[in-house]
């Protein structure tokens, strides 16, 4: 057996600290980039629509979920911890969003918004993958229009991870916003409180049809793993 170089011990040590994380979030012992088996988990969206709330403004077909004007489609129960793993297609000029554990489902700023758009809103911070208003994406991830694209987004407590399409995007600590309307890296935002104060349980929503196109985004495969 070859020596064990400085190098390649540093790679076993990262990958048994990502592993040990990702155990600590009740996930399997895979690297952060990974998107789960979601065998067994719990469909967020009953077929019929009746567990969501504005479930009148949206239409199921087949699995597959798409807006029919601008409400936000919003579940009936609060979420907390949780991973939630979904699929979305976009069409052209398409802007929507997932909200996470909203404080009051009548403000959308009361709720961080993962952006789900097929171009972006001329910010960094508003482009698909992004924290709206707040992080952007790591890295641009998103499939040509037609294609499905994947997230799995984590909550668990102050930590907020977004994986897109393979990579993960987003790896945010609320408790790095401890200011109002202001971004960690010196940048205004528009939320009235600040993200660290943000609640940390409450609805997921789905964003209608938004934006001067008011294209659609059909969203599929919503599950979810409620963590302790």
């Amino acid at each position: 057996m070859a020596p064990m170089t400085s190098i390649s011990i540093s790679k076993i040590l990262f990958s048994a600290v990502a592993a040990a994380a990702f155990a600590g979030l009740g996930c399997p012992s895979v690297l952060a980039a990974d998107h789960p088996d979601t065998a067994g988990w719990a469909d967020l969206v009953a077929p019929d629509l009746s567990n969501m709330e504005g479930a009148e403004h949206w239409q199921s077909e087949d699995g597959v979920l798409v807006a029919k004007d601008h409400e936000t489609l919003w579940t009936k129960k609060a979420y907390g911890n949780f991973i939630l793993d979904l699929e979305f297609k976009v069409a052209k000029e398409s802007n929507s969003g997932v909200f996470l554990r909203s404080g009051n489902p009548k403000n959308v700023l009361a709720a961080l918004e993962i952006q789900v758009h097929e171009s972006g809103d001329g910010g960094k911070y508003g482009v698909v993958g992004a924290i709206y208003d707040a992080m952007p994406p790591s890295k641009s991830m998103a499939k040509p229009v037609g294609e499905w694209n994947h997230y799995t987004i984590t909550c668990k407590d102050s930590l907020v991870t977004v994986v897109f399409n393979g990579e993960e995007v987003i790896h945010a600590d609320l408790n790095d916003w401890p200011e109002v309307k202001k971004n960690p890296d010196g940048t205004p935002n528009k939320f009235p409180v600040a993200l660290k104060d943000f609640a940390r349980k409450g609805p997921i929503g789905f964003q209608g049809l938004h934006g001067k196109a008011q294209a659609p985004v059909w969203y599929r495969h919503l599950k979810i793993k409620e963590l302790d």
